[in-house]
């Protein structure tokens, strides 16, 4: 096998912002993907090339659309270069910060939606991925964008209704370049990473084709952006290759099979494969990702019982307004004008604060929707010319056979006569719901086949009050409400399922931690949807992104000096790591990222240097004040003029028996510092000494020392002190958790005698401790033994401070 770094599976909003973060840090990186790549201008659009446009490699289909049928939804996801962006709506969200909830029962005493993650957490990330997908609403105000009938109808029926409209981000180039006027088809500035498939892409035409791959490259999707990125940082980007299983290594890392699949040799066979990495990133999807872990779960011993569950499709609800007139009420509303989506209204959720939703309501949002215009021709046959209306027939046949092979309902009939009606015609909006509906369904194999578990009877009064809105927004627009023949049966199409493989505080909660490792597999990580243990609400693209990037952060972190080398390194199976001197993951080289120790946890990663030795790191968070020319700690944080100040810090010791040993007892100190309303500034170098001796042969003290620079450039350096001195027992938390902070000018090496410029006292909340248990982390020989060892070390240490007098 060869071995590599990192091995990424998938490459939709999880994958493909991973293989970016490790090939620009320096890493060998494989990415695999199922699907095949799709240039500008190579996205089906004949009836031939649509009837193909399948993902079934059984039936020698390996188009981009891959429909799941499952007893209570069914899902539409995609295959090819750049995952579900080739084919999603281009609105990039927030998560509500009020909707990251703890210990939410779920209906039916089944259990509860936990999030382990804040809003906090993840919104440094969010600004990163949106500095590289480069979102921007619908122009709806500039000349040649007015008249978007379709926006128009949003907004009336937002306003007569009380409701909260916007224009969400969308990742849609309108102009050929940053700040220039919104104009169509014009040529896009090539980015500075170039783009992997070597294409000229055009400014968005308004055609509606979205979701059927847009051939102008007017989205930014993720083959142009991060993937284009991740290759020119030398990341191997392999399309046609379909993983079917994972296992651990002897010695540590993993091994990938694949089959490679070959679409223009009808007669060929899939090639299989196989792959060795140190660390392993499943970002198949919610399905793919489940599938994967369940089919490889006699492998991977010891994975979480909470594996399949969580599943939810983001509380999605397709319906039409029909008969729909523009503003005027004069003539039929075109919802093929524009990007599929333009705008957004948000139903509020009972915890939001002031406006709130009423008792029990979860939170959703309502969008526009809209489809290519060609799909008129489908329903008007004799309007047009007589091949194009075969060629249109010939389309539909193909699509509703498709649909009538499903094992448990023909929709065929429903969906013509839905068709008849003139659901997809000139005069209809369709309208996309999402929400917050019950992550209470279970993913689980059924003699090799994935089998979802979930219906949408606990989610009733969330679907019940979208599809009242919607109701009620057809009678401000005149026109005729038409639910999805598909809900009659109680059934969803989603193309937002999530869950599977749920982030929890602890293995009897989910399959992954909050940063994404998968509990008791060090080196396995989950970046996609089914790491989300409840719905997202908003479209989960945005978050799902946001995840991934704050996992590669602690990925990163992770990956030690002794990774494997490059991609050609041969190992045999089931061997272990091989040594190496390569790079020690350094910050990505670009304008999209700043150093690695940006907005996360910092660049400390455990290293072990191939000597025997056993690092040690965790992550310390601490939040206060200071005041600007104070001196004293306890009167700047007391002061009336006193400002926010924290820190987030990754503290690793890279040889733990030394650590304990040495009277200094220096661990490095990497992440990043805040002072006022600035923004995070890198830890350019920083120590952490624990339990040296203090200023009595009884007193103990906590020292950091940390370089970094002002926002106005100024080098400062924050030097801190908490005082472990005796006393009652009581008093340890106080004591353990209060630092006495400086910040001093210039950078200074040793002592504080420098002028100070700002003083206060920093502390840490009982969250910010409990969740920094959870990041202990080794590498090296014998991990458990050395978390044993510094435990032992730091209890000891308290013992002789705090306890009792026995001379």
């Amino acid at each position: 096998m060869e071995r590599v770094d990192a091995v990424v599976i998938g490459s939709g909003f999880g994958g493909s912002v991973a293989a970016y973060r490790l090939a620009a840090a320096g890493r060998s990186v494989v990415l695999l993907e199922r699907g095949r790549p799709y240039p500008p201008g190579s996205f089906p659009r004949s009836p031939s090339d649509m009837g193909r446009a399948f993902w079934d490699p059984d039936a020698k289909l390996y188009g981009m659309y891959d429909v799941w049928r499952f007893k209570g939804c069914d899902s539409v996801v995609s295959s090819g270069l750049g995952g579900g962006s080739l084919i999603y709506a281009n609105v990039l969200l927030r998560k509500d910060e009020r909707w990251f909830v703890h210990d939410q029962p779920l209906a039916d005493g089944g259990g509860y939606e936990s999030w382990p993650v804040s809003r906090a957490d993840l919104d440094p990330h969010y600004d990163v991925v949106e500095k590289m997908l480069d979102p921007a609403p619908y122009p709806f105000d500039r000349p040649g964008y007015t008249d978007t009938p379709k926006t128009h109808a949003m907004q009336d029926a937002a306003a007569s209704l009380g409701l909260d409209f916007s224009l969400p981000p969308l990742a849609v180039r309108f102009a050929d370049r940053p700040g220039a006027a919104p104009a169509r088809g014009l040529p896009l500035a090539a980015a500075p990473y170039g783009n992997v498939h070597g294409a000229t892409r055009r400014s968005c035409t308004l055609c509606g084709e979205c979701d059927i791959g847009c051939n102008e490259g007017a989205k930014n999707s993720l083959d142009h952006t991060y993937l284009s990125a991740a290759g020119h940082h030398g990341a191997d980007l392999r399309t046609l290759h379909e993983v079917k299983g994972i296992r651990p290594l002897d010695g540590g890392g993993y091994a990938v099979d694949y089959v490679r699949h070959d679409p223009d040799d009808p007669a060929a066979r899939p090639v299989p494969g196989k792959i060795a990495c140190d660390r392993l990133v499943l970002a198949a999807g919610a399905y793919g990702t489940t599938f994967l872990l369940l089919r490889s779960r006699a492998a991977l011993r010891g994975l979480s019982d909470a594996l399949g569950t969580r599943f939810c499709g983001n509380g999605d609800l397709l319906t039409f307004l029909l008969r729909a007139k523009d503003r005027e009420r004069v003539r039929p509303l075109d919802a093929s004008h524009g990007p599929v989506i333009t705008s957004a209204i948000r139903l509020p959720d009972e915890l939001d604060e002031a406006p709130s939703g009423p008792p029990g309501a979860r939170g959703a949002y309502i969008q526009d929707g809209g489809y290519p215009s060609f799909v008129d021709w489908m329903v008007q046959p004799f309007d047009v010319p007589g091949e194009i209306e075969r060629a249109m027939r010939y389309l539909w046949d193909r699509f509703t056979d498709f649909f009538a092979k499903a094992p448990d309902t023909n929709l065929s009939a429903e969906l013509a006569e839905l068709i008849g009606n003139g659901a997809l015609s000139i005069s209809s909006l369709p309208l996309l719901g999402m929400g917050r509906d019950t992550a209470d369904g279970r993913l689980r194999l059924d003699h090799g086949r994935l089998v979802a578990d979930w219906t949408t009877a606990s989610s009733e009064a969330h679907f019940e009050r979208v599809r009242r809105t919607m109701r009620r927004m057809a009678d401000v627009l005149g026109a005729e409400y038409a639910d999805n023949p598909m809900w009659f049966r109680k059934r969803v199409i989603t193309a937002h399922p999530l869950g599977g493989a749920p982030m929890g505080a602890h293995a009897g909660d989910g399959v992954c931690d909050s940063f994404g490792e998968v509990f008791g597999h060090p080196g396995l990580f989950v970046a996609d949807g089914s790491a989300m243990p409840g719905p997202v609400g908003a479209n989960p693209s945005l978050t799902i992104a946001a995840f991934a990037d704050r996992m590669s952060t602690r990925l990163l972190e992770g990956l030690s000096t002794t990774s494997s080398a490059s991609s050609a390194t041969p190992v045999a199976a089931g061997a272990g790591p091989v040594d190496a001197t390569g790079p020690n993951g350094g910050a990505p080289g670009d304008a999209t990222y700043g150093p690695v120790t940006g907005p996360s946890q910092g660049t400390g990663r455990p290293e072990s240097g191939g000597t025997g030795r056993t690092s040690l790191s965790f992550t310390e968070d601490m939040t206060g004040h200071v005041a600007f020319g104070a001196r004293d700690p306890a009167a700047g944080d007391g002061a009336a003029d006193r400002v926010p100040a924290a820190f987030r810090l990754t503290i690793t010791a890279a040889d733990v028996d030394r650590f304990v040993a040495e009277p200094g007892h220096t661990a490095r100190a990497e992440g990043w510092v805040r002072i006022g309303e600035g923004g995070r500034r890198p830890v350019e170098s920083g120590v952490f000494n624990l339990f040296v001796p203090g200023d009595a042969p009884d007193r103990r003290e906590m020292r950091y020392r940390l370089h970094f620079t002002g926002d106005d450039g100024r080098p400062l350096t924050l030097v801190g002190r908490k005082d472990v001195r005796p006393g009652p027992p009581t008093r340890i938390w106080t004591d353990t958790s209060t630092l006495y902070t400086r910040i001093l000018s210039g950078h200074v090496e040793d002592g504080d005698d420098a002028p100070c410029a700002a003083a206060g006292v920093l502390t840490i909340r009982p969250g910010d401790f409990a969740r920094q248990l959870t990041t202990f982390r080794t590498v090296g020989p014998g991990g458990v033994k050395a978390l044993v060892e510094f435990g032992r070390f730091f209890a000891g240490e308290l013992w002789e401070v705090y306890g009792p007098d026995l001379c």
